[in-house]
């Protein structure tokens, strides 16, 4: 990049937070996307929204583009910058402005990370539910460009749920301001849902307020082994047709339990073909109905075995099974390429079992987990990058698994963002129509294209 540019760029964030050297855009060069990386031609950290702003403002003028970027965790390349343009990286920015108990709402900066958010709040009796697997890590600001969701989705909903107002930069330096502390707010368009999810291809967040909802009383918490893929399946559908709605309902196949047991070591049995992680929470004796419709169902459709938590301790080693899923797949081999589709949960037992023979066609490991309950999966297939003739083969295996979930009624990801690694199969499921609309929303807002180009489209 031309160094009276990047002089321009650091007259605005300062020297310091000004990247340009070798190593330093190397390490900007990737995300959690396996195969992509690609060195920006500078990185720039503002501390404000003003600095956002002028940064924009100046980049625009130039016709140079930007990518924003939180703590790198995309798992569809949303925040590599593959045309030499400018990383906005927005880990300065990462006080919590505000918690107020009285309208129940946190009012943050892009940088928070998630996890400090969750413990701020429950700490003042109150939460805030959306908990992506990269929780601890990820930020915010993140979260809202991808409308990240998490194990508790399928009781609490997803990132857009909570999301109240916002404070956007737009690609030209000019600031916007949506939504805020009111429940209802039907003025005009709802500009708060567009931006959501838009993986900064419309603007970059400087200022997020979330709904804070009061912190569940009491949980339980229950792990079942299931000998048949079908059995743990049918459970799922059951329980939801039964009216119980989990907050956390997840699954694991039988590759990923072997996988987590050699690395965690929390007691998963080797001989089954899937264990769901079952946890209710809520009023006490709300929780113990729930809970004990769920053991019935369980053990109506013979799962093998019933284990619930007796205590706090218990019931997070039984919670790492999750959580550490990707974790222990990805220790198997270098390449680990984690994909996100998402299928009507009446779909849950035809979807793995294709997933499974997709990886048997093409003589590929393949292990699947994910939110069975809200029926989004996560087929993780362990390669090797070096090996390309292995890559192409889970390359045309994941384009059947995406062919098969849209002919399902499902969708190509529920939570990690089309990006680039799926923007090949976003006409597919939206059509020339869904298509032709976003195009002129992104050419609305950002008529030079600045905004992280190439992503969605």
């Amino acid at each position: 990049m031309d160094k009276s540019f990047v002089k321009a760029l650091a007259e605005i964030v300062g020297d310091t937070y000004t990247l340009s050297d070798d190593e330093s855009l190397a390490c900007y060069g990737y995300d959690s996307t396996p195969e992509l990386h690609s060195r920006p031609g500078a990185v720039v950290l503002p501390a404000t929204t003003e600095e956002i702003s002028r940064v924009l403002a100046l980049c625009n003028g130039a016709g140079v583009r930007v990518t924003p970027r939180g703590s790198g965790t995309n798992l569809s390349g949303g925040s590599i910058s593959f045309d030499g343009g400018v990383v906005l990286q927005t880990s300065r920015m990462n006080r919590i402005i505000e918690i107020d108990e009285e309208n129940l709402t946190a009012t943050v900066e892009p940088g928070v990370v998630t996890s400090t958010l969750h413990r701020e709040a429950e700490s003042r009796g109150l939460f805030y539910p959306p908990d992506p697997g990269s929780m601890n890590i990820s930020t915010m600001g993140g979260n809202v460009a991808e409308n990240s969701g998490g194990l508790r989705g399928l009781k609490y909903g997803v990132t857009d749920d909570y999301v109240m107002g916002l404070k956007t930069v737009l690609s030209d330096g000019e600031i916007l301001k949506t939504g805020g502390k009111v429940v209802k707010d039907v003025a005009g368009y709802n500009l708060n849902h567009l931006l959501v999810s838009s993986e900064g291809t419309l603007g970059i967040f400087s200022e997020i307020t979330v709904k804070l909802i009061p912190k569940p009383r009491t949980k339980k918490t229950m792990l079942v082994h299931f000998p048949q893929l079908e059995q743990a399946a049918l459970t799922v559908s059951h329980i939801i047709a039964a009216r119980i709605i989990p907050a956390t309902l997840e699954f694991l196949d039988r590759v990923t339990i072997k996988c987590v047991e050699d690395y965690a070591h929390v007691g998963l049995p080797l001989d089954v073909d899937a264990v769901l992680l079952i946890e209710v929470d809520g009023h006490p004796a709300q929780v113990e109905e729930d809970a004990a419709g769920i053991r019935e169902i369980c053990e109506r459709h013979r799962c093998s075995f019933f284990q619930t938590a007796a205590d706090a301790d218990e019931a997070l080693k039984l919670a790492t099974a999750r959580r550490v899923a990707l974790s222990a797949l990805a220790r198997l081999k270098p390449t680990t390429i984690l994909e996100d589709a998402t299928v009507p949960r009446s779909c849950i037992a035809p979807m793995v079992k294709l997933i499974q023979e997709t990886a048997k066609k093409y003589d590929l490991l393949i292990g699947t987990f994910g939110h069975a309950g809200d029926g989004n999966l996560h087929p993780t297939c362990l390669t090797d990058e070096r090996d390309q003739d292995e890559i192409a083969r889970a390359h045309k295996a994941f384009g059947e698994i995406f062919e098969a979930t849209i002919g399902m009624g499902g969708t190509i990801t529920g939570e990690h963002g089309v990006g680039v690694a799926k923007k090949k199969y976003l006409p597919k499921l939206v059509g020339e129509s869904g298509l032709r609309v976003m195009r002129g929303i992104k050419s609305a807002l950002d008529p030079q294209g600045i905004l992280n180009p190439g992503k969605i489209f």
